[in-house]
């Protein structure tokens, strides 16, 4: 289970990090596309925040098998507490308001790389492409 952290970057280009959290391992990344599935939710309520978005493409993705071209399987949002884990880590970050807005437009794409030790994920980076 994925354990929330406080800082996330979300950006139009990629970013490092100095310090101890840059020391983290890798332990999982993906790709996906955020299309118009992505943007509402399981009772068709338009979402309003970023971190809903990649949430709901996670859960499309694994648990209800809708998925874009371009969308990869990742080792860790299978679960819906990790899903939930990825959904507060993001809240809990700082989001460029040009990927916000990319995001909830939907026709972006994201990289999602997941840092953590073993299979406990402890900080996400999220870079929006156009």
């Amino acid at each position: 289970m994925f354990h929330p952290v406080r800082r996330l970057a979300l950006a139009i280009a990629a970013c490092c990090l100095a310090g101890p959290l840059a020391a983290q391992p890798l332990i999982g990344s993906y790709v996906a596309y955020i299309g118009a599935a992505d943007l509402y939710n399981s009772n068709g309520v338009r979402l309003t925040e970023p971190w809903q978005v990649l949430r709901q493409d996670r859960a499309n993705f694994h648990r209800f098998g809708v998925a874009q071209a371009g969308d990869e399987w990742d080792p860790f949002f299978g679960s819906i507490d990790n899903r939930a884990a990825m959904e507060r880590m993001i809240m809990n970050g700082s989001t460029n308001p040009q990927a916000r807005a990319n995001l909830l437009n939907g026709g972006a794409t994201v990289f999602v790389r997941i840092y953590g030790q073993g299979s406990v994920g402890t900080r996400i980076d999220v870079t929006v492409a156009r």
